[in-house]
């Protein structure tokens, strides 16, 4: 079968082209990609090339298919997988193998390391070290982005799950966030600051008393303040604050929210040194902060309070990825209801992954969500009204939008699956 994929073949090099998928052995999958959301990792590596961790040397003769936040159908099963999946059964991939035996070892992941898996493509190939780890997960819920949207999802519950705390006397580490406790989401409301603030208002078993919420960006609190308000918070025993730092003193304003005692976690969404530092300042006793952000330079650095470490027992811990359980658990909560769609702001066709994933960073807003089917440039929801004028499609998503709060939505998946045109 033949595919259309972006590949990678080197530094900034990314292509658009189509392809002969080889036929699938027994224990592989053929599958069909309906979409993708395009992350920053992508950037990073579609930057970096082969010097990129999970990227092989060798991409300039084997280029890989990009793309790793993807959903779609099952459209034939090997032999070996016949009893567990059938075609027409949605899906969503975990990308993070842990397969030793991969292109480039343990970092071997869709999306990086792949000639024939990707989330940028319209068909391909489910190799068989993603079935052995059990890395196809089955998505029973509508619509597929939010199964593409599992992925960052997983993320951050991984990152809820990585937080630990200690006890006095004991060495014996107590994983999590402290139930009732207090947290701070510092440069929050970016895409995955938002797939945060909406996994810690809708966790079933714990949640923090308080949060609070930063961003030096005010019309970025403000929408994430009216997809994720206070009112729904206090309904689930939350007690939250959209709070802008881009003034005064931010940490003494943040640790007045405390009552004085700082947090019990402080996840730090964007690799900027002062926002580190910043997060070291609001610990409380035995404060865990989460660097959630990877950096783009292997020689970042922070200034730390050790003092504090040693007599407050504050502590740090890095997560990058979620793993197979966080990633169920966040596709359990979507098939239960949960929404992503305000993680969502532009909406594109295969034909727009080159451009947007090499400038990512400069186009403003949250994820962009590809349809690999279809052709269409890269266009926000807020815009869709602007290009009414001049085709149909876009004033009836702009009307589906506007009636789901200005959000993407399974409606508007549907009616743009049915009625774009194809690539």
């Amino acid at each position: 079968m033949k595919t259309k994929a972006v590949r990678l073949y080197g530094k900034c090099d990314l292509r658009l082209e189509e392809f002969e998928l080889p036929a699938i052995k027994e224990d592989e999958i053929l599958a069909k990609v309906v979409s993708d959301s395009i992350c920053m990792s992508s950037y990073k590596s579609s930057h970096q090339g082969e010097e990129h961790k999970r990227v092989p040397d060798d991409i300039a003769v084997n280029p890989t298919i990009i793309g790793h936040e993807f959903a779609g159908e099952i459209v034939e099963v090997g032999k070996k997988w016949q009893s567990q999946f059938k075609p027409g059964d949605k899906f969503s991939i975990q990308p993070a193998l842990t397969y030793e035996g991969g292109p480039v070892g343990v970092l071997s992941a869709p999306g990086y390391s792949y000639r024939y898996i990707g989330g940028d493509a319209t068909y391909v190939v489910i190799p068989a070290e993603v079935m052995t780890q059990g890395c196809l997960l089955p998505y029973k819920g509508e619509g597929f982005y939010p199964a593409s949207l599992s992925e960052p999802l997983s993320c951050v519950v991984g990152a809820m799950h990585a937080c630990y705390h200690t006890t006095p006397g004991s060495y014996v580490h107590s994983m999590e966030i402290k139930d009732g406790g207090k947290m701070a989401l510092l440069a929050g409301v970016g895409p995955m600051g938002l797939a945060c603030i909406n996994y810690v208002l809708h966790r079933e078993d714990r949640h923090p008393a308080l949060f609070v919420v930063t961003d030096i960006d005010q019309a970025r609190l403000d929408r994430a303040a009216s997809l994720y308000t206070v009112e729904f918070a206090k309904s689930r025993g939350i007690e939250l604050h959209y709070v802008n730092t881009g003034s005064g003193d931010p940490v003494e304003a943040l640790r007045a929210l405390t009552g004085g005692t700082g947090y019990d976690e402080v996840v730090v969404m964007a690799p900027v040194p002062a926002v580190v530092e910043q997060a070291d300042a609001i610990l409380g006793f035995d404060g865990c902060l989460n660097f959630f952000s990877g950096p783009g330079k292997s020689d970042f650095k922070a200034p730390f309070n050790f003092y504090n470490v040693h007599y407050a027992s504050t502590h740090v811990v890095g997560t990058s990825g979620g793993n197979t359980d966080d990633m169920k658990e966040a596709l359990d909560l979507m098939g239960k209801g949960m929404d992503p769609a305000g993680l969502v702001t532009h909406i594109g066709g295969l034909n727009a992954v080159i451009d947007t994933t090499l400038n990512l960073p400069d186009i403003k807003g949250g994820k962009k969500l590809i349809y690999t089917h279809i052709d269409m440039p890269l266009t926000a929801i807020a815009d869709f009204g602007e290009k009414a004028a001049s085709n149909p499609v876009y004033a009836e998503l702009d009307r589906i939008c506007k009636a789901h709060q200005g959000l993407w939505s399974v409606e508007a998946e549907n009616y743009l699956l049915s009625h774009a045109e194809n690539l």
